[in-house]
């Protein structure tokens, strides 16, 4: 393979962590709201987890994804 083509990886970017983190952060909420037994909690942290995919989306716009231009590579040597 040729040095002049380097692939960017696949969500390894700003937008990508920012929604990842957001979701494991409702997650484990949740997950411990089930196990307590409070279900208003367990939906809240649903709802945590569909904002972070719309934050990475809306990041993704913003030009902070993986093609975006205010997004560098790091690269690997």
């Amino acid at each position: 393979m040729s040095d002049e083509f380097h692939e960017p990886g696949e969500g390894n970017s700003p937008a990508a962590w920012t929604a990842v983190i957001i979701m494991l952060v409702g997650f484990a909420i949740g997950t411990l709201a089930f196990f307590l037994q409070l279900p208003i909690l367990v939906w809240s942290a649903a709802g945590l987890v569909v904002v972070g995919f719309f934050v990475g989306v809306i990041l993704s716009k913003m030009g902070y994804g993986v093609y975006g231009p205010k997004y560098t590579a790091k690269h690997d040597k």
